[in-house]
């Protein structure tokens, strides 16, 4: 007597179609849909893979060069190698292309700073400092994309006054705004750079902050309770790691500010890169994690403390998921 189901057509649509009935929802898998679905997030896994490839090119070539001197290969040349630098120029271009919108979020924070200022007033001295240098940045990498694929001349010409003027015939301007190419991209990454510095005080002071918090906790007649001293844990770790993000853009950012370079070795580049990609996207995981880590607001501050001592907003820093590293690595 067999006590197998009968293949029916009913049973075999079971078997294919619905193979996927076998395996169970999974929460990272939601977790890495809900992230990557953001601009940012996407962003972020772009510049892992395209700093991964830049480490794996290298590599390839130099296998290929002691494979052709032990007679293993016609060509000191690897065809992998040739294939994956042009998927690495494709993303870093894509990444610099889907940042051509990046001024919004910029204009949305300074407003937003004005009416809701940070805990200190040198906090809102270095957001202004930071939101004015990225108001110089954008347009200028902007600027340097377009110009970079001939989609603007290398001379903008000056519109005279007559060309605001209806019915009247206009001449075409003399006058002309030079745009050089190597400039752009250098003065770009210079407002940068200024504002990675301005982002390691700025994590020096939310250090201090949390400290003063934590003593504060400490020295309660209750204590810190297991809640909060998790919070201060999760705020001290996100600190390190934004730490360690901004500590690998800065020798970046250098490098790519000056016409020479700092970093004679374009691996380190990479490195670096790869670095502050993997460390960005640690930041952003656990920031779209279901449970999201709490802010001052969901703090009750312990009676009679002052409000100069509440602690910075969660590294709620409107330009951590929109500062990414440019692709001038090419400068």
């Amino acid at each position: 007597m067999s006590f197998s189901k009968p293949l029916t057509l009913a049973r075999v649509e079971d078997l294919t179609l619905g193979a996927f009935s076998n395996i169970a929802p999974s929460q990272t898998l939601d977790h890495l849909v809900r992230f990557l679905s953001t601009w940012s997030g996407s962003d972020k896994l772009f510049m892992i893979i395209q700093y991964t490839v830049k480490l794996i090119v290298p590599f390839l070539q130099w296998r290929a060069r002691l494979q052709y001197g032990a007679g293993l290969r016609k060509a000191p040349v690897s065809p992998a190698a040739d294939r994956l630098a042009i998927l690495g120029n494709l993303i870093g271009d894509a990444r610099m292309f889907f940042r051509i919108w990046g001024l919004l979020p910029i204009f949305q924070w300074l407003i937003a700073l004005e009416r809701n200022s940070p805990p200190t007033r040198w906090l809102r001295t270095i957001e202004r400092l930071q939101g004015w240098s990225m108001l110089a940045y954008y347009p200028l990498e902007h600027l340097y994309y377009l110009l970079s694929h001939s989609v603007i001349p290398n001379k903008l010409p000056l519109p005279s006054l007559t060309a605001f003027i209806p019915f009247v015939r206009t001449k075409p301007s003399d006058n002309h705004i030079p745009l050089d190419l190597g400039k752009l991209g250098l003065w770009s990454t210079r407002f940068w750079a200024a504002y990675v510095v301005l982002q390691l005080a700025h994590l020096q002071e939310d250090s201090k902050l949390l400290t003063a918090r934590e003593r504060t906790l400490n020295k309660s007649k209750t204590g810190a309770t297991a809640a909060e001293k998790e919070d201060i844990r999760k705020r001290r770790s996100a600190l390190w790691n934004e730490f360690i993000v901004n500590l690998a853009y800065l020798p970046l950012t250098i490098h790519w500010s000056t016409e020479k370079g700092i970093i004679s070795n374009d691996v380190w580049v990479s490195v670096l890169g790869l670095i502050a990609g993997v460390a960005s996207w640690k930041s952003g995981w656990e920031a779209t994690a279901l449970t999201p880590a709490p802010t001052v607001g969901d703090i009750p501050l312990p009676a009679g403390e002052s409000t100069e001592t509440k602690l910075a907003p969660y590294l709620d820093d409107p330009l951590k998921d929109v500062i990414t590293a440019p692709a001038l690595d090419e400068l």
